[in-house]
């Protein structure tokens, strides 16, 4: 199975992709949301994993991106450091299955992803 990783924070990204490897999934990942639809056409990932704040485009932007795409299938879960309710409302509007709040337990991500993956 394949994830697209948007996360701008270097750290997070790392590690949280390498979680990710080591749990069998592979991970494409960008640093902002520049070349995201490009990325999605290229590697076609059965999820994507997304933080809000981004540098440029911030997360919500590349939701709608998506959902005006032949792409609007593919599971989103958000990672983020926002935790306001309007935030994760707008975010399940715009087609979120999930909304994780940053800091968050790798294991507590792997879950998520596989249940989405699962169904």
């Amino acid at each position: 199975m394949k994830i697209l990783f948007v996360e701008d924070n270097k750290l997070n990204r790392e590690v949280i992709a390498e979680y990710l490897e080591l749990q069998g999934y592979e991970v494409h990942t960008l640093s902002s949301g520049y070349n995201f639809i490009n990325s999605i056409k290229e590697f076609k990932p059965n999820l994507i994993l997304l933080d809000i704040k981004l540098p440029g485009i911030d997360g919500f932007t590349l939701m709608e991106q998506l959902r005006s795409s032949e792409w609007t299938e593919v599971p989103v879960i958000i990672l983020s450091a926002l935790s306001f309710t309007q935030d994760k409302q707008r975010a399940f509007q715009l087609g979120a299955r999930r909304f994780i709040v940053k800091p968050a337990i790798l294991k507590e991500i792997g879950r998520a992803i596989y249940t989405e993956l699962r169904t």
